[in-house]
């Protein structure tokens, strides 16, 4: 070996005292100031701005009053309308168009606005504070991945650890089953499980990861600060809760939802969250958005009302729960001097369960289709079900109103009620406490925590130019209730409803869908005398509305809000190209774990479809062969004791069965087929070894999101389609040999929204 040079020429030969008189060289690392703080941030999801004691709730929410009221509790605070811009604005500092995530990341129309994912010329805060040198975790829900790419192939640049979070536990889609989740993800991995344990809550779950993620950290490098972002599941449909709480707040609601907006309002107004004399907006009445008085409904109807709004307090209570479980872990860790806690909801309460409330999510989703699908005698059948595994509620639109008090509207309008939030900040070493009234932003937080840790965010980063944050620090308010926060003007858009605000004003539109856009919407309100909404002051001031509406044009222009949703729906049915592939044919061979939610919808979306059964079937073999679905909605065909054939379908949460004759010794083949002949139905038949044993007509077509579980060959996972089923087998694996699974998909529905995506593009193009 020759003699190398420098201070390493030791290795050629001369090893005396090598390194004893030399500089020593190790990679630089970055390295947080002593005092940096840990940080974390805690979001529920779909949780009202009166839902909390301390913003003048009756659910008793101790741990959360507790940080409060140590801390600074904003009266002020906004995000957007929706969840994933307001995770995206809250992750980047960037205004969630910009940021690529406009929308829910459920639709990618194939504009840079609703990308359904995070840009590439915007950087996370896991990204900015791992590059700092702090630990990163995320938990709970992501909601900033297309569907295309949450499947096991990917591509996964846009799931959390591509996004810098070191690790990350929770479910990437929308929502899911608090009691059976549908696909847990750990770091960049699907959890292959098959049965949940008796009694298992995910919002525990979940708490016990982020505790350990946490312990583990700070027991390997003390001195190393972390970020968490823990993003609650709760409070989004379905609603499900725990039995043991569900009991604490049996009885509460019986009074109406009328009746809890005025106890809520007079709270607030004690509390010193609203001035004296804010008047309450008045009960929601627009079309499609109105509440009825609580005394004009039925009893049946208010007892059954009444349990829905039981069961969604009993999340709200867990989600305190699992603060307090939090912060205990923190002081027993003796890091809670030193955490910056931040508390918040993502959007407005939603109204996502319409005027009646449901037991059966997805079937309310699905009626906004099919207007004869509803069934509330149905729903007051299941009622002593609700909150539980079988059943997937949603609130009436009442409780929303009241969750919002005392503000209009809910998640997804412009209106104070879509996105006015409750927002706890706490921080012991710093010693603030009180309330903050400053108009304040989703986009302020980033900038706030980065100024605080002493951390500096790039220009340019892995080669990309970063786009400028769009928030302002809070430190000036943090350190006073009377410090200015001189942040500008703020856009809000939010399918086709649009709003600006600016100082002391705020113009807001709630757009009708199919009708032309334009300045005639504008309604104008003076925020410092009008909190909430109640005086249209537009026709007294139209150069003001004039001067704010070119304003909210200016930024919409910069931020990409173009093109706005006009109603047409089209976003939802136009499909990217790289879609195509995830509906072709696909062999699914017996032993591989669940097919993803979205790539298995693709088979059967809208569309007639067979399913082919490989297997060699010998007397007394049971067990399912292949499910799809969960108790959301769904389908299964089994094989039952004395080697009999059925076919269950799941009509959200309506069971109806096909039972298709004995399978003889020796069967090589069964064929399932549905055929969609429009109308939002399906038939079904079964094929044994090429012999046609049953039909069974007028099913239910599922759809918006249903079935939620992939499929499943040879066993009924997590959920099942059957809970009768699952009573008397469990997951009910098929015990003989199988040996694939073949989905091929067909023709589309004549009515599926597919064939008609010219039509409905011209439709948009009349009121764009």
């Amino acid at each position: 070996m020759s003699q190398a040079a420098g201070p390493y020429e030791g290795f050629g030969g001369r090893v005396a005292n090598t390194f004893a008189g030399s500089e020593s060289w190790w990679p630089q690392r970055p390295t947080p100031g002593a005092d940096a703080p840990n940080i974390v941030i805690v979001m529920a999801d779909d949780l009202g701005f009166a839902d909390l004691g301390c913003y003048g709730s009756e659910i008793p929410t101790p741990n959360l009053d507790r940080l409060a009221g140590a801390g600074l509790q904003f009266t002020n605070f906004h995000v957007t309308p929706m969840c994933s811009p307001t995770r995206a604005a809250l992750l980047t500092g960037v205004n969630p168009h910009r940021a690529g995530a406009g929308h829910v990341a459920n639709s990618d129309p194939g504009f840079p606005g609703y990308a359904a994912e995070l840009a590439d010329d915007v950087a996370t805060a896991a990204e900015v504070f791992g590059d700092a040198g702090y630990a990163t975790f995320a938990i709970g829900k992501w909601h900033l991945t297309k569907d295309s790419d949450l499947s096991d192939a990917g591509p996964r640049h846009s799931w959390p650890c591509q996004r810098g979070f070191d690790r990350y536990y929770g479910v990437l889609d929308a929502f899911t089953n608090l009691h059976h989740p549908h696909r847990i993800v750990e770091d960049n991995h699907s959890q292959e499980l098959d049965q949940y344990p008796d009694g298992y809550y995910v919002t525990d779950d979940l708490t016990d990861r982020a505790i350990s993620m946490i312990r583990h950290s700070k027991a390997s490098n003390p001195s190393k600060p972390f970020l968490l972002y823990f993003a609650h599941i709760a409070i989004h449909a379905p609603l499900q809760c725990k039995e043991s709480d569900l009991a604490n707040h049996r009885g509460r609601y019986d009074e109406g939802w009328d009746a809890l907006r005025e106890s809520r309002h007079q709270r607030q107004i004690d509390l010193g969250l609203l001035p004296e004399g804010t008047p309450l907006a008045p009960r929601n009445a627009e079309a499609g958005d109105d509440v009825a008085p609580w005394d004009s409904l039925s009893a049946e109807d208010q007892a059954l009302f009444a349990r829905y709004m039981e069961v969604y307090a009993a999340m709200v209570d867990s989600v305190d729960q699992s603060v307090g479980r939090l912060y205990a872990a923190l002081e027993e860790l003796g890091e809670a001097e030193n955490t910056i806690f931040v508390f918040l909801s993502d959007n407005g309460a939603s109204r996502e369960g319409e005027a009646q409330g449901t037991t059966s999510y997805f079937r309310t989703l699905v009626s906004k289709n099919v207007t004869d699908m509803e069934d509330v005698e149905v729903d007051r059948a299941r009622i002593d079900l609700a909150g539980g595994p079988q059943t997937l509620v949603h609130y009436p639109r009442g409780w929303a109103m009241a969750s919002n008090t005392p503000f209009r509207l809910y998640k997804i309008n412009t209106h104070a009620g879509g996105h006015s939030v409750p927002f706890i900040w706490h921080w012991p070493r710093a010693e603030a406490s009180g309330l903050r009234d400053q108009w304040s932003h989703i986009t302020d937080l980033l900038p706030t925590l980065m100024e605080l840790a002493d951390v500096t965010r790039p220009e340019v980063r892995n080669g990309i130019p970063l786009q400028p944050v769009d928030g302002t620090s809070l430190v000036p308010v943090l350190a006073s209730a009377a410090a200015p926060h001189e942040r500008g003007g703020q856009l809000l858009e939010m399918q086709g409803h649009r709003g600006w605000y600016e100082g002391d004003w705020e113009i807001v539109t709630r757009h009708v869908g199919l009708t032309p856009f334009g300045d005639h919407e504008w309604e104008l309100y003076n925020l410092a005398e009008d909190r909430t909404e109640t005086r249209n002051l537009a026709a007294d001031h139209p150069e003001k509305v004039a001067e704010m509406a070119a304003a909210w044009e200016a930024e919409a222009r910069r931020c990409q809000v173009y093109p706005l949703e006009e109603g047409s729906r089209l976003r939802y049915v136009i499909r990217p190209d790289y879609d195509l592939p995830l509906q072709e044919p696909v062999r699914i061979v017996a032993g591989t774990h669940t097919l993803e939610r979205y790539r298995s919808q693709m088979l059967i979306q809208w569309r007639s479809f067979d399913v082919d059964v490989e297997l060699h079937h010998h007397a007394g073999d049971t067990g399912v062969l292949f499910s799809h679905g969960d108790q959301g909605g769904g389908y299964s065909l089994m094989i039952e004791d004395g080697d009999e054939l059925v076919f269950v379908h799941n009509g959200y949460g309506v069971m109806q069965e096909l039972r298709a004759g004995t399978v003889p010794d020796g069967t090589e083949h069964i064929r399932l087929s549905i055929e969609a002949p429009g109308s939002w139905r399906w038939d079904a038949s079964v094929a044994v070894d090429g012999q046609d044993r049953a039909r069974l007509e007028g099913l239910v077509m599922l759809g918006a999101m249903a079935p939620f579980e992939g499929i499943n060959v040879g066993i009924d996972r997590r959920s099942p389609v059957s809970w009768a089923v699952h009573e008397a087998h469990g997951t009910f694996p098929y015990r003989g040999q199988l040996t694939a699974v073949t989905y091929t998909p067909g023709e589309p529905a004549p009515d599926a929204g597919t064939n008609f995506i010219d039509l409905l593009r011209e439709i948009g193009l009349a009121y764009e």
